[in-house]
């Protein structure tokens, strides 16, 4: 029901961890209701409303395009992933579970003895608006776009699309950056967008890097370290991003970006046009 609101929790992996705690005291707050991070009577009750008492799972029968892929296995090596043509999912569960915002696992505690790998298989999913990388044109000239702004928390570990007001339109953990790469506290603005990026990987930039690397362009993908999405913003080399790693996220540190699960960063898209004001805390 969070994740229907805007209120995203990551990776619904079936735990009431510090992401569902967050992302439910971001939602109370937006809302007016006592903040305590706990899905309480009044909490569960508003999200229900709003969700128009929907249940939490629903049935779903892959298709062709789930399960035909191509899949592959991704090396771990930056340089090896250099070498594919495509940085594509692993298997049909990888891209169903992505599809339905879920942990692998997840998915598999749901449905025991199914294999997720041919079209017409009835499996239980979480009931979640589905996410496309590159989401409709909401039909609103330039100057008709609301004024929004995209403001990162790093003691929150969040990403929240403001109005002017400061109502919340979107909330969702990140990964910012860590002691070595810190997330550029200040104000700046989005550049431009790019769906399916290829990854400009350069070792110089990467305090942990192996020596022996050197510079190498990796294919577009999901299994991309930028994922689906990249949005470029005026502060040189950074940027808001999606990642092959969605268990990671909201619980790790990063390389300086800001890093969201590919859903997540591609609901931004629709917010993300050159010149949106970018907030880091």
């Amino acid at each position: 029901m969070l994740d229907r609101a805007g209120f995203s929790t990551g990776e619904i992996d079936g735990r009431a961890g510090p992401n569902v705690r967050k992302a439910a005291a971001a939602f109370q707050k937006s809302r007016g209701l006592p903040v305590s991070g706990r899905l309480d009577e009044a909490t569960s009750g508003r999200l229900a409303e709003e969700s128009g008492e929907q249940p939490a799972v629903v049935t779903y029968l892959l298709t062709d395009a789930d399960v035909i892929g191509p899949f592959q296995e991704i090396p771990k090596d930056l340089i090896e992933q250099s070498k594919l043509e495509s940085l594509s999912y692993r298997n049909a569960l990888e891209a169903v579970a992505e599809k339905f915002h879920a942990s692998p696992a997840l998915l598999q505690s749901l449905n025991p003895g199914q294999t997720f790998s041919t079209a017409g298989e009835q499996v239980i999913v979480p009931n979640v608006t589905i996410v496309e990388a590159a989401p409709a044109k909401n039909g609103l000239t330039a100057t008709q776009q609301p004024k929004v702004r995209i403001v990162v928390s790093k003691d929150t570990s969040a990403l929240t699309v403001e109005d002017e007001s400061g109502r919340v339109l979107f909330y969702a953990p990140v990964t910012t950056g860590s002691r070595h790469d810190p997330l550029p506290i200040g104000t700046w603005k989005v550049t431009g967008v790019q769906r399916s990026p290829a990854f400009h990987y350069n070792p110089d930039l990467f305090w942990d890097a192996n020596p022996t690397h050197s510079k190498a362009k990796i294919a577009p993908g999901p299994n991309n370290p930028v994922g689906v999405a990249w949005i470029d913003i005026s502060k040189e080399h950074y940027g808001i991003h999606g990642t092959p790693e969605p268990s990671t996220v909201g619980h790790v540190q990063s390389h300086g970006c800001v890093r969201m699960t590919n859903w997540d960063v591609s609901r931004v898209l629709e917010w993300a046009k050159p010149g949106t004001p970018v907030i880091f805390r």
